[in-house]
């Protein structure tokens, strides 16, 4: 069995109350982590931790809550920054020789807001914390694999998740100095209530062209960001790691 190292430390999760969040969290805080399960909506704290309602896009609720959770849990270890929202459509639609329709502007900044502004204001808090504590930390960032190849009416979604692998990369160079290591997680079809917002017809598709036949579990995620999150990972940073069932898009 590895032993993670976590035992004790604080670890903040975003988008926290359903999903990929919830089963790291709670995974977490089987590691005996102390969880700030951070969300919008409202869900219970792991034992032993806490829950607070943020709204990640918003610096002066992250910098409020990322203080209540110092205070309360102690001094923060790991960041998971996993909340995102989709807001799906073409860029444009052309029916029978007419426009049809255009992806909104709200649209594109709204999911620009959450999945990829909320990463660098949590991060940029977070890390302005880890760096005077003196004892590292790890950054740990949800991209996706569409944010690798690309997908058919997600303008909007690809380029959040495309920023954020850039933005870890930049960051695994920039703290890297301060033992902070940053990564990223790119997970595939994941049995969420997000995918579930997918249609049918896209949800089968993509499962067959997924290798291994399935589409893949939230615990499934939470496991890669233990794994990141741990000592057995001490030397990793700067990394996208693919946790898709190897699927590979467009084939």
């Amino acid at each position: 069995m590895i032993e993670t190292g976590l035992a004790g430390k604080v670890a903040i999760v975003t988008g926290a109350a359903a999903g990929i969040g919830k089963a790291t969290a709670r995974r977490f805080a089987q590691e005996g982590c102390k969880v700030a399960s951070w969300d919008v909506k409202d869900a219970e704290p792991e034992a032993g931790g806490m829950f607070q309602r943020v709204d990640v896009a918003n610096a002066a609720s992250v910098e409020t809550a990322m203080e209540e959770t110092i205070r309360a849990l102690g001094p923060l270890h790991v960041v998971v920054n996993n909340a995102g929202i989709l807001r799906d459509g073409q860029l444009v639609k052309f029916k029978e020789g007419s426009v049809t329709g255009l992806m909104s502007g709200d649209q594109f900044d709204s999911v620009i807001a959450v999945n990829l502004r909320g990463v660098f204001v949590v991060t940029r808090a977070a890390a302005s914390r880890m760096i005077p504590a003196g004892a590292g930390g790890v950054i740990l960032n949800a991209s996706s694999v569409v944010g690798l190849y690309g997908n058919f009416g997600q303008t909007n979604y690809v380029a959040s998740k495309a920023g954020v692998i850039g933005m870890t990369r930049v960051w695994a160079r920039e703290l890297g100095r301060y033992r902070i290591r940053v990564n990223a997680v790119a997970p595939g079809i994941i049995d969420t209530d997000m995918m579930k917002a997918v249609p049918e017809m896209t949800r089968e598709g993509l499962r067959a062209h997924t290798p291994l036949g399935r589409m893949g579990q939230p615990e499934d995620i939470a496991n890669a960001y233990l794994w990141l999150a741990s000592d057995a990972a001490s030397f990793v940073t700067g990394a996208v790691l693919s946790v898709d069932g190897g699927i590979v898009m467009g084939t």
